[in-house]
């Protein structure tokens, strides 16, 4: 293993946490984007364009960063209360807790029902609007790279009503983004779909190119199991396992079948049925977690067949099996973050006057106008609610931003953050509608994007998306092709320059018999304790592994490292092994999110679901759900 000076680690990169005295971020003492009430002028964040704040160009830990959650750990887990508050003398028809897709979806309908001039407030922790749809900006290499920071796709064939509404409503037109989608998740034709085998991890470096773990890929293949760098024994047991045609379980139907299936653990049924042992099925263990959110130890064997892990050869399916899964979406350049610049240039136009659709992934976004007192649309950065309450008038929010608690008023709210922190923000709420908001435990998620100086060395190397069974990051993609919104760079035939990779996953649990929430509690622990600089280190030995024998320099061509961390990440779904069979209407989400009072709940949890048209369709549903007083 090389040491940290070899990998670059020391080298002068922007990437440094833009908070870095941890005794201000515990006791949540973030500069506010801008003064309240527009008395005080603009706070200037980390320089962009002119030294304005804008926190896109923020490179280093971001997505929940430093300073972000602070306040919040010291209400759920140390108990500290907020109920005494400075007020702000504000008062508002509408505060939403949360400026991500749902919220800002939530404000757009409150306008809907109660008028354009309806005043609302909403309250963002952490330093940019979107939520988990996160927008990255890289200009180190000369012109401006845009990267993901979190939500990627519009999934628009599963999309409601309502929530096509929304797009038609912001002029997101499909068919256009079908057109300048040319990101496929490694299917783009430019490069092979690639298995990585690290040496740290297993002995030597192997990199097998035209092949994945996925079971319409890695059955039948024995000849790429023969150069995995297994022990002989575990390569012998995977070599038989890929060859296996037959039906196990011919004797019983399929919906006992199915049922067997459902009540056995994935890894059980590889065990007992292909004959694989642990080092096999470790190698399954992290593909699932971009996809899922956890570990393919959670999953029953029927979940784990139906999203393509290997194994449906043993259910007479064959080394023929074809999934014919077409994944259906299209896709910004920065993910669904332009999404969020649509709703929230619908809600506050000074923001960016001539943006719209053609252009929003290019056009320039004042964040100073985000929080003027002259709008009807407030929002606000870098402020954690701490308690909401109904009040004879309505509600009652306080709020810590400048390390001061401070309180405003308004008709209504809508809590648009994650069912699990709303015990502790609402602490009136009937205990069964708390418990049910703790139930909901989201999944960690981890998106890293990686700034090379030239493309040169991944080309050379002919892959284009890379799965790393065993690291901290289970794939690795060529984030390029996306030309929406006016964006020209990254085009597929756009080669040579800067590129980004985008590093994709979760972080592993510890071995052992745990819960499915104890994993996931476990992991995101393990993600909060970790460092920029472990992070970093991670990409840099990952970086040099696989690209290095392609002339990748890691000291000299990694320009800039941007690490989204997402402890509370998609949100929490129920699975076959860890959660009972629940009557409708008595699913912790459908009790969560009732409405209670003048305050109701719009989030993906709202629908135990992580999608963004989820999100907006959530958010509709609560605001149809607001009292007219």
């Amino acid at each position: 293993m090389k040491s940290d000076h070899e990998l670059g680690m020391g080298r002068d990169i922007t990437r440094r946490d833009f908070l870095q005295d941890s005794t201000l971020a515990a006791l949540g003492l973030l500069a506010p984007m801008s003064a309240h009430a527009g008395q005080h002028g603009v706070v200037t964040g980390y320089p962009a364009s002119g030294g304005r704040y804008y926190p896109p160009t923020r490179t280093g830990l971001r997505g929940s960063h430093p300073g972000s959650y602070d306040v919040a750990h010291a209400l759920a887990r140390e108990g500290r209360s907020f109920k005494t508050a400075q007020p702000t003398g504000e008062a508002f028809d509408l505060v939403v807790v949360g400026g991500g897709i749902s919220g800002l979806s939530a404000a757009l309908y409150y306008q809907d029902r109660f008028g354009k001039n309806a005043r609302i407030l909403i309250l963002e922790n952490h330093d940019d609007f979107g939520g988990h749809a996160r927008r990255n900006e890289f200009h180190q290499g000369g012109e401006m790279r845009l990267a993901l920071g979190g939500v990627h796709n519009l999934e628009y064939p599963s999309y409601s009503r309502v929530a096509r509404g929304m797009l038609d409503r912001l002029g997101i037109d499909i068919d256009t983004l079908k057109r300048k989608t040319g990101f496929r998740y490694g299917g783009e034709g430019r490069g092979e779909r690639s298995v990585y085998f690290d040496e740290e991890s297993y002995g030597r470096r192997v990199l097998l190119k035209g092949v994945t773990l996925s079971n319409n890929s890695l059955i039948g293949n024995v000849d790429a199991v023969r150069q995995m760098p297994l022990s002989d024994e575990a390569r012998q047991r995977l070599e038989r396992f890929v060859m296996m045609d037959e039906h196990v379980m011919a004797d019983h139907g399929w919906a006992e079948v199915e049922a067997r299936l459902r009540a056995m653990p994935y890894f059980d049924f590889l065990r007992e049925y292909g004959g694989l042992d642990d080092e096999c099925v470790a190698l399954f263990n992290n593909r699932t977690h971009g996809g899922e959110g956890f570990d393919a130890i959670n999953l029953s064997a029927f979940e784990a067949l139906e999203i393509n892990l290997p194994g449906w050869n043993l259910l007479g399916q064959g080394v023929d099996y074809d999934d014919g899964w077409d994944y259906q979406m299209v896709m910004f350049p920065d993910g669904n973050a332009s999404v969020a610049r649509l709703m929230v240039r619908a809600l506050i136009p000074a923001v960016s006057p001539g943006a719209d659709f053609d252009n929003i992934a290019v056009a320039d976004f004042d964040y100073g106008q985000l929080d003027r007192a002259s709008h009807p649309v407030r929002l606000r950065l870098n402020a954690t609610a701490v308690h909401v309450s109904n009040t004879p008038d309505g509600v009652a929010v306080n709020y810590a931003s400048g390390g001061k608690t401070l309180g405003v008023t308004a008709r209504h709210c809508v809590m648009a953050c994650y069912h699990s922190i709303i015990p502790y923000l609402c602490p009136d709420l009937p205990e069964a509608q708390r418990e049910a908001q703790r139930y909901q435990v989201k999944s960690p998620q981890l998106l890293t994007n990686v700034l090379l100086r030239t493309d040169e060395a991944v080309r050379r190397s002919g892959t284009s998306s890379v799965e790393c069974p065993g690291r901290m990051h289970s794939r690795i993609y060529r984030w390029r092709g996306n030309t929406a919104g006016g964006y020209a760079q990254g085009a597929l035939d756009n080669e040579g320059g800067p590129i980004d990779l985008v590093f994709w996953g979760s972080l592993e649990a510890p071995a052992g018999d745990y819960t499915l929430k104890e994993r996931l509690r476990a992991s995101r622990s393990r993600m909060l304790a970790l460092t920029f600089e472990d992070y970093e280190r991670e990409v840099r030995s990952v970086l040099d592994g696989l690209y290095g024998p392609y002339g990748l320099d890691v000291r000299r061509d990694v320009l800039a490292v941007t690490v989204n961390r997402w402890p509370h990440g998609y949100a929490y779904f129920y699975t076959d092994l860890w959660d009972p069979a629940f009557d409708d209407g008595a699913y912790p989400h459908q009790l969560a999110s009732k409405p209670f009072g003048n305050i109701t709940m719009a989030n993906a949890d709202a629908a135990a679901d992580a999608y963004t048209h989820v999100a907006i369709d959530e958010a509709y549903r609560a605001i149809g759900e607001l009292s007219d007083g």
